[in-house]
């Protein structure tokens, strides 16, 4: 049976349904910054599948002032499909003429007065895309992760370095590092709220993902980008493109990067594709206290997997000297939990839209970047057997 993207809760649906969990409960959605709308700023799309028509229409929510100009994809049944939902569900008239189809068609975006650009193709792309996006002065909002190996990585430092220096605003779809409960809540923890972190652990386990089978007419490229979240050098494996979300809380709560990580996994289930079905790894941080002594190091456990009918968790959790905390509203050593309101994947663009108005950039780039690698060093770890350094990139 044909699975696909429409199969299972989008990033979109997921979204709503957390949106409704938090209404049940009696948080009020908090009034996101920049909801007030501004300079009229306009947005380019380069990807349009789920995860961009997605941003697009986040975007949309987050400011008023926001035109959706142009849309590029490799596909035209996806340009299409977006154009239609745009028109559709947000109200933006994308002309079919600023519609650009094809492997060159995002430099046709670029080209535009956009003031913005979404990038959502695979993350192979990102890095080449990226790059041209900054060569071409565009503030960028790009989808995580942003690179599937290490000279990709070189790559995407590079020109976040010049997008400094050219003052560009740059957004990653790391939402977390937008979204309240975790802001307020590694912030204490950063105050000393549990004292020094002594370890860690960071979860992916869910259910399979969608996939799509060949179709007639397809070629290998076709299908493969179709099918892009089940192809290593497309997505960098899902212990990159999905586990990356919570190595970079890691990262962000320990202010570093690991230094080295020892992996192991394998592929069980999966129906198309190349990639592991599951990823354990043990990442060693410096401790801050002693970081030229790796008898001293931070371990931080990681587990991901994508199989059906098992016991599921996406989450984090730190243990210091003083206490717990799962990173996210609740600290062992708190009488009360941390409220965590608003919609993270509105408020990163709010923010985005903000630093672009405010003529005071932010820039993700480098962290962003960062916890890619991790997830790529401990890909890299259990492809095979292994140690992977972190100057290995």
């Amino acid at each position: 049976m044909q699975r696909d993207e429409t199969s299972h809760m989008s990033r979109r649906d997921f979204v709503k349904v957390t949106a409704a969990a938090m209404a049940a409960t009696g948080i009020a959605p908090h009034l996101v910054r920049g909801q007030e709308s501004g300079k009229p700023l306009k947005v380019g799309v380069i990807g349009c599948g789920g995860r961009g028509t997605g941003a697009a229409h986040n975007a949309v929510e987050a400011d008023k002032g926001i035109k959706i100009v142009a849309l590029a994809d490799v596909f035209k049944d996806r340009l299409d499909a977006c154009r239609k939902s745009l028109k559709e569900k947000a109200q933006q008239d994308v002309d079919e003429k600023m519609c650009f189809e094809g492997f060159d068609a995002y430099k046709k975006v670029l080209e535009t007065d956009a003031d913005y650009v979404i990038l959502a193709t695979p993350p192979y792309y990102r890095p080449a895309q990226f790059e041209a996006c900054v060569n071409a002065g565009k503030h960028v909002f790009m989808e995580k992760p942003v690179a599937v190996d290490g000279p990709g990585v070189r790559r995407m430092l590079a020109a976040g370095q010049k997008a400094t220096e050219k003052g560009l605003s740059v957004v990653a779809g790391t939402q977390r590092r937008h979204q309240k409960g975790y802001i307020e809540t590694i912030k204490r923890l950063h105050d000393g709220a549990i004292g020094t972190i002594l370890s860690g652990q960071a979860y992916w386990n869910s259910g399979q993902l969608w996939y799509r089978l060949r179709e007639a007419g397809w070629s290998d490229m076709d299908w493969m980008i179709r099918d892009w979240v089940n192809w290593a050098w497309l997505s960098g494996d899902h212990i990159v493109e999905q586990h990356v979300h919570n190595l970079d809380v890691m990262n962000w709560v320990l202010k570093t990067h690991p230094r080295k990580v020892v992996g192991m996994g394998s592929r069980e289930r999966r129906v198309t594709g190349d990639q592991f079905d599951f990823f354990a790894c043990d990442f060693f941080y410096p401790n801050p206290t002693s970081p030229d002594k790796p008898d001293t190091d931070i371990h931080v456990l990681s587990q991901c997997r994508q199989i059906n009918g098992c016991a599921n968790d996406v989450s984090e959790r730190v243990i210091g000297e003083k206490g717990v905390s799962n990173c996210n509203g609740w600290i062992s050593s708190l009488s009360e939990p941390i409220k965590g309101e608003g919609n993270p994947y509105v408020q990163e663009h709010a923010d985005l839209i903000a630093a672009i108005r405010s003529e005071k950039p932010i820039n993700e780039a480098q962290q962003v970047t960062e916890s890619t690698l991790c997830g790529i060093m401990g890909r890299m770890s259990a492809y095979t057997g292994k140690a992977i350094t972190w100057d290995r990139r």
